[in-house]
């Protein structure tokens, strides 16, 4: 019986090659499928690993009626026994319940692949929707890693090499990759949830490491943002 599953997890933890070689073994069984994506890293109408891989996909605006192209291609004479949506966060929750549509009317398989929050830590409406009416949702066990060595939890956006908690949901880039950074460049860094709160990111910290005037235990070299009006502060 065919199934609408979440296969989620922080950026740099597999997803994308996991939906590529979902596909290959499909294929290789003589299945045919479709393949959806929106706004990869890659660029337009792709879906790509940052193990170098990649295929071509269709892309998803968020007026893309995602039932109707899987009927046209039915009615059409294709066969469709399996959809794979890579970047399923940023669907919009109307286009996730057509997935779920297309799991229950006709029976096709359904695997989407997604960051469950951003870097507010705030669910995406797309994964919110894919938590709530999926059969099954899976944590990738591929841990991506913070720079303290802990396993990666949240994803953090960088913008000219500083950690920012503020701005649009959506803005597209890429993990970090280089010490060297433009002041508008935005690019996107896994921490652990304690090295998120604290907003000490990877070049905080050698910041930090590089002070003479900071000691390895002092807290003051990642302080505790300051909490919202009418909550208590952290201890």
């Amino acid at each position: 019986m065919a199934e609408l599953v979440f296969f989620s997890g922080t950026m740099d933890c597999g997803k994308s090659t996991l939906a590529l070689q979902m596909d290959h073994n499909h294929r290789a069984r003589g299945r045919r499928g479709l393949i959806f994506t929106r706004m990869d890293r890659a660029g337009a109408s792709v879906l790509s690993s940052r193990l170098g891989l990649s295929t071509g996909a269709v892309e998803v605006q968020e007026d893309l009626d995602l039932w109707g192209v899987v009927v046209a291609q039915l009615t059409g004479g294709g066969a469709v026994d399996y959809v794979i949506c890579d970047e399923a966060q940023f669907y919009t929750p109307a286009q996730v319940e057509q997935l779920a549509r297309l799991v229950d009317e006709l029976d096709i398989e359904v695997f989407a692949f997604g960051i469950m929050a951003d870097f507010r830590t705030r669910l995406f409406p797309g994964s919110q929707r894919l938590v709530e009416l999926a059969d099954r949702t899976q944590v990738l066990q591929v841990a991506a890693l913070c720079w303290c060595g802990a396993r990666a939890t949240h994803n953090a956006r960088v913008v000219g090499g500083v950690m920012v908690v503020e701005g649009e949901q959506v803005v597209v880039g890429d993990t970090l990759t280089s010490a060297d950074h433009d002041e508008d460049e935005v690019e996107y860094e896994v921490l652990c949830r304690r090295h998120h709160m604290r907003r000490m990111s990877s070049r905080a910290a050698q910041a930090a490491a590089l002070s003479a005037d900071v000691l390895p235990f002092d807290l003051d070299a990642c302080p505790v943002p300051p909490p919202a009006v009418g909550l208590p502060a952290a201890p």
